[in-house]
């Protein structure tokens, strides 16, 4: 069985946490993989529809959607917004990581997107985040989920 392919959104504020777990899945000593579909590179435009339509091609290659949860996550419309949409519409698994340790849905900062869709909710960490990835599976009923302590405690979350 392949990896999980997945779409990682995030504000361009937080692009610096995407870039880490990119690192993550470089390092042989850290056990965290996953087929990324985010875009490959940059696009370098300034038309909106053009890339949405990028976009929307690579989150068709996803089954898993992962919304990185800054402190400004939740006032992005134009594209983290329209992205989760993109993601929950083609029933994509979502995955919220709280960039403040969180591990559960917090109010002050998710998006009302991914609130209340059957989301899971975890701290920012590659242990918690790859389990998500290989293991999560969306019920598609309006709850929020986060994983218990015995998860955590069984992967050694620090």
């Amino acid at each position: 069985m392949g990896l999980p392919r997945t779409f990682v959104g995030f504000s361009s504020t937080d692009i610096h946490y995407y870039r880490l777990m990119q690192a993550w899945k470089a390092n042989q000593n850290i056990d965290f993989n996953f087929t990324d579909c985010q875009l490959n590179s940059e696009i370098n435009s300034e038309n909106e529809l053009y890339i949405k339509r990028k976009c929307r091609e690579r989150i068709n290659m996803a089954g898993k959607y992962i919304l990185l949860i800054g402190q400004d996550t939740k006032s992005k419309h134009k594209y983290v917004r329209w992205e989760a949409e993109i993601a929950i519409e083609k029933k994509c698994t979502i995955i919220g990581v709280n960039l403040d340790g969180s591990k559960n849905m917090q109010n002050i900062t998710c998006p009302p997107i991914i609130r209340d869709i059957g989301a899971i909710f975890v701290p920012f960490s590659p242990q918690i985040i790859a389990y998500a990835i290989g293991n999560y599976q969306m019920n598609n009923d309006s709850d929020n989920y986060h994983y218990k302590n015995s998860v955590y405690e069984n992967l050694r979350y620090e």
